[in-house]
């Protein structure tokens, strides 16, 4: 693993990134019909930069942080969006945020404990593909409502399965981060013969 910056996967992440603004502008407008362009364009991305930054051997600590916060960076601002066009409902949004949400104040916790950034799970790579793969979906049965009673089950069915994997993920890396936690305690106390910070309160 590399430590360099520019590389083509990191690029196609900021692509990602930068097609975040691009979206909502569109869909602010009223734009759907390439808004979901734009949508497919950067959701395809996502498996695009790993497999290149495999197959080119440019797999680098940047694009292991910047790969998993362009997909969530993304999934948030579509699913925010969506539920301002009414696309989705209320509680989606809130189940995807509340999920980042507690992540993140983990994260910012157990940081305390030296946990660094966790080995990725498939879990959570498959509970972004169903979300990634299901928001263009929705936002399809918005343009052409012709097709709402083909596509809306199977976009819900992807969707409900992401939503449930997402947070199975989520509470599976909280684990590892009390275990990595809960190790470095242990390991403080036995060198210092004195009890290390704990992690309550």
């Amino acid at each position: 693993m590399s430590n360099r910056i520019v590389t083509i996967p990191n690029l196609v992440s900021l692509a990602r990134l930068a097609a975040i603004p691009v979206f909502l502008s569109l869909v602010w407008r009223g734009d759907d019909l390439i808004g979901l362009i734009v949508l497919v364009v950067a959701v395809s991305t996502d498996f695009v930069d790993g497999a290149l930054a495999r197959r080119l051997g440019q797999v680098s600590v940047l694009g292991q942080l910047l790969d998993p916060l362009a997909d969530r960076l993304f999934i948030a601002a579509v699913v925010v969006a969506l539920t301002i066009r009414d696309v989705v409902p209320l509680w989606v949004v809130l189940l995807v945020l509340g999920r980042d949400v507690l992540l993140g104040l983990g994260t910012l916790f157990f940081r305390r404990f030296g946990v660094g950034v966790l080995p990725v799970k498939w879990m959570g790579k498959w509970a972004t593909f169903a979300l990634l793969f299901s928001l263009p979906l929705f936002l399809l049965v918005n343009v052409f409502e012709a097709l709402a009673m083909y596509v809306a089950p199977f976009a819900w069915a992807i969707a409900f399965a992401g939503v449930v994997l997402y947070w199975w993920a989520g509470i599976l890396y909280l684990l590892d981060a009390v275990g990595i936690a809960r190790t470095a305690r242990a390991r403080a106390t036995g060198e210092s013969g004195t009890l290390a910070p704990t992690t309550e309160g």
